[in-house]
């Protein structure tokens, strides 16, 4: 599968990163994406790999901003094989005390920010016939979470938007499938206490966290021609946990 081109949103660190990473050792083009600071310890390792990449600055939210990420991939590299729409933030509160602004915020940039990316990718994907969109849900998106109400809701937006996005493109051998991660060792999970991971671990049935490879095979999967046949469909990679 070498010399395709994979486009990642969000792929400064955690899942984002793995999945550059895990793409780029196998001969992928990879399209990094950032919107504040540059991915110095990535681009290292990118560099030692001799990895082919561009690495380009933009909030995805900002429509300008989402069709020139895709305009600068078709430029360094001709063509878009896949997009993993990753790129994504939280404001955690509980309902009653949280922000309008920190429930729009976050539902422009997880969910608005990947139905952008996946506009302008996908009319590239269409001329050719072949594409690969995966979005990167989260288990809050189809369990919940307190203090999430804004998170959740973009997670879950996404789920109905990988299905009528996979309806609309099917027929041009384009599909859409999201990936629905648990509780995944990143930084965002380092900064948890122990007792509150321990809570956590036990809602999980296989009593562990994944890591960032776990995503990344299953997206690699979903990238390749082998998984044509499967479109719309919401894949948890949760140890058990929303079982």
């Amino acid at each position: 599968m070498g010399n395709k081109t994979a486009i990642i949103t969000g792929s400064s660190r955690g899942i984002g990163a793995g999945c550059a990473l895990y793409f780029a050792q196998r001969g992928w083009n990879v399209v990094l994406n950032y919107s504040r600071n540059e991915p110095s310890e990535l681009l290292g390792r990118l560099k030692e790999l001799d990895a082919s990449y561009i690495c380009v600055k933009g909030d995805v939210s900002v429509p300008e901003d989402a069709e020139r990420i895709v305009k600068e991939a078709v430029a360094a590299f001709e063509n878009i094989d896949v997009l993993i729409n990753n790129a994504g933030i939280t404001k955690d509160n509980l309902m009653l005390r949280m922000k309008a602004e920190d429930f729009t915020k976050v539902i422009d940039v997880n969910l608005t920010g990947s139905f952008l990316m996946t506009k302008y990718a996908s009319a590239v994907m269409m001329k050719k016939r072949f594409g690969r969109i995966i979005n990167i849900s989260s288990v809050v998106g189809l369990r919940g979470n307190a203090g999430q109400v804004n998170y959740s809701a973009s997670k879950a937006g996404i789920i109905g938007l990988t299905k009528s996005v996979a309806k609309e493109l099917a027929k041009r051998n384009v599909t859409c499938n999201a990936i629905a991660p648990g509780f995944i060792e990143t930084e965002m999970t380092d900064v948890l206490s122990e007792k509150v991971k321990e809570t956590i671990l036990k809602e999980i049935p296989s009593g562990k966290l994944g890591n960032t490879e776990d995503i990344a095979q299953l997206a690699y999967f979903l990238a390749s021609e082998e998984s044509g046949y499967i479109t719309g469909q919401v894949i948890a990679v949760d140890g058990g946990m929303s079982m």
